[in-house]
């Protein structure tokens, strides 16, 4: 066994406070400002707010913490940074390798995110990360496990990055299959408000005051929307108060939810039965009218190269892309009748079946390689690797 010190004793540790509002800017005026998670990428944080008055400070390579909401997550600081009151800056002394220490938080990030606490945010505290027990191999020792560890995961970089030009190689056969589809409709255009019944957006205002860890009731976000169908993972929970305050955002079986933001701006997909009553989050919600329009005819032309270009088109907002709802209401439409769209809809299931059924392994594939990253961490830090 190495010989174990608290963190506070091989480290320094600056807890993050946020500077008033007023200082904020996105015009690069003082320093880059990060709040937390949202920021981070996957060594290095993105850049979307300065702070021309920060308060707490980090420096270039500092291990950025995730203390709340969630709790665990790590980046390393790109420079002389503000950072608010969701992160800890962790700078180690001379007895720990940086990438050392990194790969550790890394290794422990589920246990620490255990020791987070609160009923609306898990979180931590300065106390508990002073405390944390860090073992403490000979520095050479160190630069071996973290190079072994670079190794593997250069290896499964590899893998991962063949995975993703499957992914881009099925998205092209995607779109160019709903592309030559659309492009067969004949019929004159409506907008999409005139199909549908209702077109509104999930809950903008401070969502994460109905935020909830349990007995709450789960909530789309952005993220939980995918082309075509539903991401399944990292729900968030609101409470049933804030449910019953924000009805008018629960949603329902056959409503199509369109992203509004981000990586998935624009991404369309038909809400299964499972799911119905739950509630969403700046989700644009429309509810079909079955009368004119099928809930998966909506779906797929919103996905389509046709649908996509005029989303983005149309999308608003400096930092990132974001679709409002009355464009997306005033969207053109080809809509055939019901039948010819019945066709319409099976043609593009037929012939995209064994694309999502090759994605969906594909998926699976690269959920394994972040199991296998965990493995190849905790191998390294109980001393088997």
């Amino acid at each position: 066994m190495y010989p174990i010190k608290k963190l506070q004793d091989c480290a320094t540790i600056i807890a993050g406070q946020s500077p008033e509002s007023k200082y904020y800017n996105s015009t690069g005026e003082g320093i880059p400002f990060f709040q937390g998670k949202a920021d981070f990428g996957e060594l290095y944080p993105k850049v979307r707010v300065y702070c021309s008055s920060p308060t707490k400070i980090a420096q270039y390579n500092d291990i950025l913490l995730s203390v709340r909401a969630p709790v665990g997550p790590t980046n390393l600081s790109p420079g002389t940074v503000c950072i608010g009151r969701g992160l800890a800056a962790i700078r180690p002394d001379d007895s720990l390798d940086l990438k050392y220490l990194l790969y550790y938080f890394r290794y422990f990030e589920t246990q620490l995110s255990a020791k987070g606490t609160g009923t609306t945010f898990k979180a931590i505290n300065q106390k508990l990360i002073k405390n944390l027990e860090i073992p403490i191999p000979p520095l050479n020792e160190q630069s071996r496990i973290v190079s072994r560890i670079d190794e593997l995961f250069s290896e499964l970089d590899k893998a991962v990055d063949t995975l993703k030009t499957t992914k881009e190689q099925l998205e092209v056969y995607r779109q160019a299959v709903l592309k030559e589809i659309f492009d067969s409709v004949s019929t004159t255009s409506v907008h999409i408000k005139d199909v549908c019944l209702d077109i509104k957006v999930g809950i903008v205002i401070k969502p994460t005051q109905y935020y909830v860890s349990e007995n709450g009731v789960p909530a789309f976000r952005n993220a939980n929307v995918r082309r075509g169908y539903i991401n399944d993972t990292d729900w968030v929970m609101i409470s049933k108060e804030g449910h019953q305050q924000n009805c008018r955002s629960e949603v329902h079986t056959n409503d199509v939810l369109i992203s509004r933001s981000g990586a998935n701006l624009g991404m369309a997909s038909v809400v299964p039965a499972r799911y119905n009553g739950y509630n969403a989050i700046d989700v644009v919600i429309a509810v079909p009218d079955i009368s004119k329009v099928i809930p998966e005819f909506l779906a797929q032309y919103t996905n389509s190269p046709m649908g996509r270009a005029i989303v983005k088109k149309n999308e608003r907002g400096a930092a990132q892309g974001h679709l409002n709802v009355s464009a997306y209401a005033n969207l053109p439409i080809g809509v055939p009748d019901l039948q010819e769209q019945e066709k319409l809809v099976k043609q593009i299931s037929d012939r995209l079946s064994v694309c999502d059924s090759i994605e969906k392994t594909v998926d699976t594939a690269l959920a394994q390689t972040d199991a296998m990253r965990q493995s190849i961490l905790k191998q390294a830090f109980e001393g088997t690797l």
